[in-house]
């Protein structure tokens, strides 16, 4: 994943990092996103996946979609 303009994720005050496994009890809370565009017209869309549901060793459901929220200004900082 290559992001094409500043994006930064958290839980609980805690910055996520691209590709890193996070346990259930730590994403029990709404994450905190910032998306640092530069252009209020730009719209994103951040999906959340899991590209080998439900488990690494039985990828029965292969990529999952958990949520998506589309329709997401640049350069704002949202809770959902």
């Amino acid at each position: 994943f290559t992001s094409t303009v500043p994006l930064t994720i958290g839980y609980n005050n805690r910055q996520v990092r691209p590709g890193a496994a996070l346990k259930p009890s730590a994403v029990v809370s709404k994450p905190r996103v910032d998306i640092g565009g530069n252009d209020m017209r730009v719209l994103y869309t951040l999906m959340l996946v899991d590209p080998d549901a439900p488990s690494p060793s039985h990828p029965s459901l292969r990529e999952y979609l958990h949520w998506m929220v589309a329709d997401i200004p640049g350069t704002t900082g949202v809770s959902f």
